[in-house]
């Protein structure tokens, strides 16, 4: 193998070599050196070119193709059949059945059941392979239902599973924000509007008030509900510019109704901050505190 590669390399610097000195001006002959390489013939070269081409073979075919290397005569009957009989068709339909029943076993229904909950065991596995097979062959559908119309059911209740699990876990959250946005609503400086955002005037500016279409700077920090910081501008000395449409629900909401000099207190519901999204330190479902400064409109 090792001088089949030396072979191929000194070919190609000798080709490279020939062009070089073919484009050199011909101002002064030059001696034009080409390297010798040992020469072999067609027959040897095309044989030894198919048996270097099998160098990681034999791995593919038991790492991928799960073959044991105890049937590799078995492996090589096959690659020496000129054609495929009826019976070998047949044999390889029959292998490809038995390759994807193991995948379905071993890797598809472990993974829908890590993405329908990790906690429970949702899926009867006798049963989606029986469906697998149905969907496939037709024949013995149990539940007689279009494929599209299957898929909107599956869609369904995997969104089902997916807001069930969340609630399970972070339901807690939704509860404490929307308790301490009722008592926030009693203080006499918060104002509530008709979407749920509260808000309260620290600095009364006295500028423009933005569109949702500009763009804004702006210097602010955000806090949950039990105290805990998880961002600020001021922290980084570096006021944030971005355009008004571009920012979660309440922020937008609240920057088109600030004056420019404006520095307010926000206090936004789940549904206008991220919902049931998790955002770096924000959980699903938190109701998010924010002291916002509009410094100017950038035009």
């Amino acid at each position: 193998m090792k001088q089949l590669k030396y072979i191929l390399f000194a070919a190609a610097v000798m080709c490279t070599l020939s062009v070089t000195a073919g484009s050199k001006k011909k101002t002064k002959k030059e001696p034009v050196v080409v390297e010798k390489v040992d020469t072999i013939s067609a027959r040897d070269f095309s044989y030894l070119i198919g048996k270097a081409n099998t160098m990681g073979l034999k791995q593919y075919l038991v790492q991928r193709m799960g073959i044991d290397t105890a049937f590799i005569a078995d492996f090589i009957q096959g690659f020496d059949a000129a054609n495929m009989t009826e019976a070998d068709r047949r044999m390889k339909a029959r292998l490809a059945g038995l390759e994807i029943r193991e995948q379905v076993e071993k890797q598809i229904i472990p993974q829908m059941e890590k993405q329908i909950d990790d906690s429970l065991k949702i899926l009867v596995p006798d049963l989606f392979l029986a469906g697998f097979r149905a969907g496939i062959s037709g024949e013995y559908d149990i539940i007689p239902i279009s494929m599209d119309s299957t898929q909107n059911v599956v869609r369904k209740q995997m969104d089902y599973y997916h807001n069930a699990r969340l609630e399970r876990k972070y339901g807690a959250n939704r509860k404490a924000g929307e308790d301490f946005l009722k008592e926030n609503a009693k203080k006499k400086d918060v104002v509530t509007t008709a979407s749920g955002l509260q808000y309260k005037v620290l600095v009364k500016g006295e500028g423009e008030i933005p569109t949702a279409t500009q763009r804004v700077k702006v210097n602010y920090e955000g806090h949950l509900i039990d105290g805990t910081e998880f961002d600020s501008s001021y922290k980084r000395n570096e006021p944030a510019t971005f355009g008004c449409n571009q920012v979660i629900k309440g922020w937008t909401e609240a920057l088109t109704m600030m004056p420019v000099g404006s520095k307010w207190e926000l206090y936004i519901p789940q549904e206008l901050a991220y919902g049931d999204r998790e955002s770096g330190q924000i959980p699903p479902f938190s109701t998010l505190i924010f002291t916002v400064e509009l410094l100017s409109i950038e035009k």
